[in-house]
C-alpha cells in the first residue's frame, strides 16, 4: 500500500503547509471484551499556509463511515484509500476535520493491542503508536513535527479503568473525559484500558507534586513489587530535574505494565507502557532488577528527550534513543541510594557489545541515518541507534566535560520545549557551553559509519622499562554492501596500567592517563621511563567507542589471570575483547571457552557472568569446527553442573548456573537430574525450582525429546497464565519431531492467528541449534513463503518471522548461496532486504569463525 509508507519528501510538503493545533478523539470501547472493531471519532483543527491547497491524513481503518471538511461532507469512497484519506480544497487559515471510522484491535502489539488474561478471561488493552501506529486508532497527520494537544472521550466497560496521557478523570456513566495533554506528537498519546490494578503514590520535593500510578493486570498484581518501583523513579526525578534544570514537564506519571508487549517499553507521555515480564513472577537474579531499573529510567529520560523535545524527523531518532541510553546507565551510576552504581559495568558488557555486533553488518550506517520513509525507521531501533549512539555521546561528555555537557542540555530544554529539534540544535547549545567546535567531531562520529580498533604498540628494554608507548587506529573496511568509507577518528581515551597484588593476588590500577587520541599513531611519551605494568589497557573506562587489542604481553597474562581483577570494569573491557576477537576469528572458540573456565568462578558481576554463559553456548553453537562441538558442549555443560554444585546456595549464581545447565544438559545422567529436581526426588541445597526454572527445565527436556505432549500440559495446568501458555507453546515447538515442526510452522507461517507473544514463542522453541538436520527442509520453506509474509503480515509480525525463521542454525556455504539467490531474484524492499542481508551476515561471520577454530586444532 503506498499510502503506509510516508516518505520523508511527503511529511516536509506536509510540515511545510500545515500547523495543527489540537485533536478530539472519541473511542467507544465498551465492546473490547468481544473484540472485534470499534467506533472511533475524531475531529482535528489545524492551519493551512495557503488556500486551495491539497494534502491528506493518515488513517488505517476498516472502514470510514464520514469524513467533514469545514462543514462539508466528503465521500469516504472517493478520499479514503491506502490509509489515506485526501483532504482537497482546503481554507488558508483554520480547518476543521471530522472523521468517523471503524477501527480494529489487534494481537499484534501495534494500534490498539487486544489481550485476554487466561487467568480471569477479562480484556486488557493498551496502545502502541511509534513510529506510525497511531493512525490505527484516530486519524492522524503522522509525522513527528506536527505536534498538537489531543483530548481523549472514551467509553469503557463497566468497572474499567481508563489512563492516558492527561490525568485520569472520575467517569461519567462509564465515559472518561481527559483534559488537552500539552502539545505532543502522535506517536507519545495513548491508552491504556481494562480491569486493571493499580497503586499509587506521590513525588514530592521542593514544593513540587507528581502523582505517580503503577498498573498491572490482577493475575500479576501479587508479584507486584511496586516500592522498589517507585524507589528507582524517584531516584530518577530527582536526578534528571537536578541534571537537566528543568522541571518534569507533565501533570502525572503512570506506569503500565502490560502483556504481549513487543519492545520493553514506550515513552508515551505520562504513560509510559512497560513489558510486564518485568513483574517477576519468579526468583532473578540482581542483573534482571537493573535491567528493568534501566528502562525505568530510560523512559523516564525520553520525557525530557523525546517527548519535552521530539526529533524534527526520524533521521535524528537517535537524539532520542541514545540520550535516554545514556542517561539511564549515568544516573544509575551516579545517583544518590542507587544500587547499581557499578552501570557502566554492565554498559560495557551488554550495549556496547550490541554496537559493536550492529557495526560490523552490512547495514551498518551512521548514528545520524538517513531515514527517507517510514520503512527506513521501523528497523533502524538497532544497536547504532541506541548503543552506540549513547557510547559516543558518553564519549563527549568527556571530550567538552561534564558540566558543560550538561550545561548545554538545559539550554537546549529551555529553548526548545514542546518543540521539534536537528541536531544541529543541540551541537549548538554544546558548542555554545563548551566553546569546543563540534562540527569536525560529528562530521566523524555521527554522519560516517564503522568501527575502529585501538591496539598498543610498546617498546622495552632489558629491564622491563617502557622506551616507546604508541596508539595505533585501524579503521578496518566496511562489511560489503554497506555505504560509506572507513574513517579514523578522534578518540578521547584512559590508558590503566594494572599490576598484581603480591599480597592480594589483584589486579589493581596503579595509574590511568587520559588524553585524546586521533590518527593512526599516537605517541604516549608520558609513559616512557616507566616499569612496564601487568596489564595496558586501552580505553580503561570505556570512555571512547572502540575495539580493543591487548598487547601480547597483556593479553598472556589476562588469560591467566582475568577474574583477579579487582574492579568491574575492567574485567568486563577484557571480556569483551575476548568475545569480539572470538567472533572476528582472532580467538580460536575452544580458547575462548577454555578463557571463560579459567575466569568466570571470580567473576562477581552476576550480569556478566550471565552474559558469558550466552555467548559461550553461541560460541560453541556456531562458531566452532563442527566436529569439535559436541566435545566443547561436554565440557561446557560439565562446568556448568560443577558450578551450579559449588555456588552459594540461594544465590544469583546458583540460579544463573543452572538456567545455564539446563540449557545444554546432554547426558541420560544430566537429564535424569532435571526430571529429579522437576519431580523433588532431587534437590540442589538452596536451589528454589519455581515456576520460571521449571518451564526452562521442562523445555529443555522437551527438545530432547524426553517430554512430550502429556508432560507439557501437565505442566501447563500447574501454570495456566499467560506465561504459562507462551513457555508450553515454546516447550512443543521445541520437540524434536518432524510432526512438532510441521506443526510449529503451520501455526506461524500458514495461519495469521496467532498473537504476536504466542508467534515469538513458537519460533524460539521451532529453532534449537541441536536439531539441525530436523531443521534443514525448512531452509527452503522460508524462502518460499517470506517476500508473501512480508507484504501480506503487519510490520512487527512479518520481522519476528523474517529473522527468527532465517536458517541461521545451518552454517553452511549453501545457505549463502540460498540467499544470495533469493536475494538477487525476490526483488523485495529495503527493510527486508536489510533483515535477511544482517541474517545471512551472521552465517558468513559463523563459517570464519569455524575454520579459525579448526585451523587452530591443526596446529
Amino acid at each position: 500500500m503506498p499510502g503506509t509508507n510516508l516518505t520523508r519528501e511527503e511529511a516536509q510538503q506536509r510540515a511545510k503547509l500545515l500547523t495543527v493545533d489540537s485533536y478530539e478523539i472519541d473511542l467507544d470501547l465498551s465492546g473490547a471484551q468481544e473484540g472485534g472493531t470499534y467506533r472511533s471519532v475524531t475531529t482535528v483543527r489545524f492551519d493551512v499556509a495557503e488556500n486551495g491547497a491539497q494534502s491528506f491524513i493518515d488513517l488505517v481503518a476498516p472502514a470510514v463511515h464520514e469524513v467533514t471538511l469545514n462543514g462539508d461532507g466528503l465521500d469516504p469512497a472517493e478520499v479514503f484509500a491506502d490509509s489515506r484519506i485526501a483532504l482537497p480544497g482546503l481554507l488558508e487559515g483554520r480547518n476543521v476535520l471530522r472523521v468517523v471510522a471503524d477501527c480494529a484491535y489487534t494481537n499484534t502489539g501495534e494500534g490498539l493491542h487486544r489481550f485476554v488474561d487466561p487467568v480471569d478471561e477479562q480484556a486488557y488493552l493498551y496502545t502502541q503508536f511509534e513510529v506510525p501506529d497511531a493512525r490505527r486508532v484516530f486519524a492522524s497527520f503522522e509525522q513527528p513535527d506536527l505536534k498538537a494537544t489531543f483530548r481523549f472521550t472514551v467509553r469503557a466497560p463497566e468497572g474499567w479503568t481508563v489512563v492516558s496521557n492527561s490525568p485520569t478523570p472520575e467517569p461519567q456513566d462509564d465515559v472518561w473525559a481527559f483534559e488537552p495533554t500539552p502539545r505532543i506528537s502522535t506517536y507519545v498519546t495513548a491508552l491504556v484500558v481494562g480491569p486493571y490494578h493499580s497503586v499509587h503514590s506521590v513525588y514530592e520535593k521542593d514544593g513540587q507534586s507528581v502523582p505517580l500510578g503503577i498498573y498491572c493486570r490482577p493475575s500479576l498484581a501479587e508479584y507486584l513489587d511496586a516500592d522498589a518501583i517507585f524507589e528507582v523513579t524517584r531516584q530518577g526525578f530527582d536526578w534528571f530535574q537536578e541534571k537537566f534544570d528543568y522541571a518534569y514537564p507533565f501533570k502525572k506519571y503512570d506506569q503500565l505494565f502490560v502483556p504481549e508487549f513487543n519492545a520493553g517499553a514506550m515513552e508515551n507521555a505520562g504513560a509510559v507502557t512497560i513489558r510486564d515480564q518485568y513483574v517477576f513472577r519468579s526468583k532473578v537474579t540482581d542483573a534482571a532488577y537493573e535491567v528493568r531499573a534501566a528502562t525505568i529510567l530510560h523512559e523516564l529520560a525520553h520525557m525530557w528527550f523525546g517527548d519535552l523535545v521530539t526529533m524534527e524527523w526520524w533521521n535524528d531518532l537517535w537524539l532520542n534513543e541514545s540520550f535516554a541510553t545514556y542517561a539511564e546507565a549515568a544516573c544509575q551510576a551516579d545517583a544518590p541510594g542507587s544500587k547499581w552504581p557499578h552501570s557502566w559495568t554492565t554498559f560495557a558488557n551488554q550495549m556496547k557489545t550490541w554496537a559493536y555486533r550492529q557495526d560490523q553488518l552490512p547495514s551498518t550506517h551512521p548514528i545520524m541515518a538517513d531515514i527517507s520513509d517510514l520503512d527506513d525507521v521501523l528497523v533502524n531501533f538497532d544497536g547504532i541507534t541506541y548503543a552506540k549512539g549513547a557510547s559516543v555521546l558518553k564519549q563527549l561528555v568527556a571530550y567538552v566535560g561534564e558540566d558543560a555537557f550538561f550545561r548545554g542540555v538545559q539550554a537546549y530544554f529551555k529553548r526548545h520545549a514542546f518543540g521539534n529539534t536537528r541536531l544541529s540544535d543541540l551541537l549548538g547549545a554544546l558548542e555554545e557551553t563548551s566553546g569546543r567546535d563540534l562540527k569536525n567531531w560529528s562530521g566523524k562520529w555521527l554522519e560516517t559509519a564503522g568501527i575502529n580498533v585501538l591496539r598498543p604498540e610498546i617498546g622495552t628494554d632489558a629491564d622491563g622499562v617502557i622506551t616507546s608507548f604508541t596508539i595505533l587506529q585501524e579503521a578496518p573496511a566496511l562489511p560489503a554492501g554497506a555505504k560509506g568509507e572507513p574513517t579514523l577518528r578522534p578518540h578521547r581515551i584512559a590508558v590503566g596500567l594494572y599490576v598484581r597484588d603480591a599480597a592480594s593476588g589483584k589486579l589493581v590500577r596503579e595509574d590511568r592517563l587520559e588524553l585524546d587520541v586521533d590518527g593512526e599513531r599516537t605517541a604516549v611519551p608520558q609513559l616512557h621511563g616507566r616499569r612496564r605494568p601487568d596489564v595496558v589497557l586501552l580505553n580503561d573506562d570505556d570512555l571512547s567507542y572502540a575495539k580493543v587489542r591487548l598487547d601480547e604481553a597483556s593479553l598472556a597474562f589476562v588469560t591467566e589471570h582475568l577474574g583477579d581483577f579487582d574492579a568491574s570494569l575492567p574485567r568486563a573491557l577484557c571480556w569483551a575483547s575476548a568475545w569480539d576477537m572470538t567472533r572476528d576469528g582472532e580467538l580460536a572458540t575452544r580458547d575462548y571457552l577454555s578463557l571463560v573456565l579459567s575466569g568466570i568462578g571470580r567473576e562477581s558481576d552476576i550480569g556478566v557472568v550471565q552474559s558469558l554463559h550466552r555467548q559461550v553456548k553461541l560460541a560453541i553453537d556456531l562458531y566452532a569446527d563442527p566436529s569439535a562441538r559436541e566435545t566443547l558442549l561436554t565440557r561446557w555443560t560439565d562446568a556448568t553442573l560443577a558450578h551450579l554444585r559449588s555456588a552459594e546456595p540461594g544465590g544469583d549464581h546458583q540460579l544463573a548456573w543452572a538456567r545455564a545447565f539446563a540449557a545444554t544438559a546432554r547426558t541420560p545422567e544430566q537429564l535424569d537430574l532435571l526430571e529429579a529436581l522437576l519431580d523433588g526426588s532431587q534437590t540442589v541445597e538452596g536451589l528454589a525450582v519455581d515456576t520460571e526454572l521449571r518451564w526452562a527445565f521442562v523445555q529443555r527436556l522437551a527438545a530432547v525429546g524426553r517430554y512430550d505432549e502429556a508432560e507439557i500440559a501437565t505442566e501447563y495446568e500447574r501454570d495456566r497464565t499467560a506465561a504459562g501458555e507462551r513457555h508450553a507453546a515454546t516447550a512443543r515447538a521445541a520437540r524434536p519431531t518432524e510432526q512438532a515442526k510441521a506443526e510449529a510452522w503451520a501455526s506461524v507461517v500458514e495461519s495469521d492467528k496467532l498473537p504476536n507473544a504466542l508467534q515469538e514463542a513458537v519460533i524460539a522453541g521451532f529453532v534449537q541449534t541441536d536439531q539441525r538436520e530436523l531443521l534443514a527442509p525448512y531452509t527452503d520453506k522460508y524462502f518460499e513463503v517470506l517476500k508473501d509474509i512480508w507484504e501480506s503480515r503487519s510490520h512487527e509480525m512479518a520481522q519476528q518471522i523474517a529473522i527468527g525463521l532465517y536458517p541461521s542454525v545451518q552454517v553452511t556455504q549453501d545457505t549463502l548461496t540460498r540467499t544470495d539467490t533469493w536475494l538477487a531474484s525476490a526483488g523485495p524492499n529495503a527493510a527486508l532486504r536489510r533483515l535477511v542481508s544482517e541474517s545471512r551476515s551472521g552465517v558468513e561471520r559463523a563459517l570464519r569463525a569455524q575454520a579459525a577454530d579448526a585451523a587452530h586444532a591443526g596446529r
